[in-house]
């Protein structure tokens, strides 16, 4: 199938999709440390893979002589079209309408919250936090996360029966709100397919073992 590589740090919840998704197919990959600490996005050489300068991006040498995409719920789309029929995204149209909502709604809606709330709690010195602004900002996410606890209250995966790329999508920022201690019992169904999801290696390595940072 050739050689998939994946450009990116394993802190980023962006490439833990990626490479969670690629260990749910069973499909072999190299990764590279790119971004954060590594640096290499601002190089001609990578800006010419992926013009964002961000991370992840996939290199694929098995197709057409070697293709590169970039942003990572693509690349998780990608990767299950290469493995060929999978459960993880539904070949059906309203089933696989079901999961790329939730994708799609991650990106416009959630990110930008959980984003935010995650800077401020990991990657901003303890001495600048503002606590006020910080629980505005968890409350942010809360208010989009509801929307998760709501679906969640009626099936065990956010696509339904099974787990899809719908959860592999958010799996990473439900980690991060269970593990930053922010949910308060406020969201048991959440906490139920938090549990669910653990019991897949792959998020396990690739999310819930991976150092908060």
């Amino acid at each position: 199938m050739g050689e998939l590589k994946v450009l990116g740090r394993t802190t980023s919840s962006n490439v833990m999709k990626v490479l969670w998704t690629a260990a749910e197919l069973d499909l072999p990959f190299v990764r590279e440390d790119v971004g954060g600490p590594y640096g290499g996005v601002d190089t001609p050489a990578y800006r010419a893979l992926n013009p964002n300068g961000l991370v992840p991006t996939l290199l694929d040498g098995g197709v057409d002589g070697g293709v590169a995409i970039w942003e990572s719920n693509t690349i998780c789309r990608y990767l299950c079209n290469k493995a060929g029929e999978t459960a993880l995204y539904p070949a059906a149209p309203a089933a696989r309408g079901l999961c790329e909502r939730w994708m799609d709604w991650q990106l416009s809606t959630l990110a930008p919250h959980a984003g935010i709330f995650w800077i401020m709690n990991v990657r901003t010195p303890e001495a600048q936090r503002d606590p006020a602004v910080l629980a505005a900002k968890r409350e942010d996410m809360a208010k989009a996360l509801r929307i998760v606890e709501a679906a969640l209250g009626t099936q065990p995966f956010l696509g339904g029966a099974r787990m899809t790329l719908a959860d592999v999508a958010l799996g990473p920022w439900g980690h991060r709100w269970f593990a930053l201690g922010a949910d308060q019992g406020q969201f048991p169904n959440m906490a139920a397919w938090y549990a669910r999801l653990q019991t897949r290696p792959g998020y396990q390595t690739h999310v819930v073992k991976v150092p908060l940072s």
